[in-house]
């Protein structure tokens, strides 16, 4: 009769190749931690200077307004798309070329004008940033967000604070509801404090 722990190495295989597994599944997910760790510092980081986290484009989704655009240019509702797409991702230089594409087939839209000047603005072009909302005022003379960022252009990037405090006066004036009127009104007596 043969007893089973004759040959006790048939079965030492299995042994070594579940312990490699384990071993190797513990490290994996260390280094998977170290690795998110790592990965989350540098989101607080971005976060901590942009306010929040840096959204992901959907590479796909703008790879499609590209190919719409590239058959039809004047499709401005893909440009548009493809501008806030990269807009919202904080792809902001370009975005400008689409929203200029969109702005040029879409010349009364206050809103892409704004988006607009905007990212011009957050990409240090203070002066076109100003120009493009003088176009969204020709638009909507009391275009509440155009005023709020006439005022932001105009108070930290021109240290204009004069003309910060009359876009913002004309805010309040104009736009008695709005959403934010407690931080314009903070705004306006800091700049009116600086002239």
């Amino acid at each position: 009769m043969r007893e089973r722990y004759e040959a006790p190495n048939q079965y030492s295989w299995i042994v070594y190749a579940v312990a490699v597994m384990v071993v190797g599944g513990m490290a994996g997910y260390i280094l998977s931690l170290q690795g998110a760790q790592s990965r989350s510092s540098l989101n607080v980081a971005a976060a901590a200077t942009a306010g929040v986290a840096t959204p992901i484009v959907d590479e796909s989704e703008l790879r499609a307004y590209r190919d719409i655009l590239a058959r039809d240019p004047k499709n401005a509702q893909a440009a548009l798309k493809a501008g806030n797409l990269l807009y919202d991702a904080q792809r902001y230089v370009e975005a400008i070329g689409f929203y200029q594409q969109a702005f040029a087939l879409m010349p009364n839209d206050v809103n892409l004008s704004t988006d607009l000047g905007t990212a011009l603005w957050y990409v240090g072009r203070a002066d076109e940033a100003l120009a493009q909302y003088e176009k969204s005022l020709a638009i909507n003379a009391t275009h509440a967000q155009t005023l709020f960022n006439v005022g932001i252009v105009r108070s930290d990037g021109k240290h204009d604070y004069r003309g910060a405090a009359a876009a913002w006066d004309t805010l309040l004036k104009t736009n008695p509801r709005y959403p934010d009127i407690q931080k314009v009104q903070s705004l306006l007596a800091d700049a009116r404090a600086k002239l």
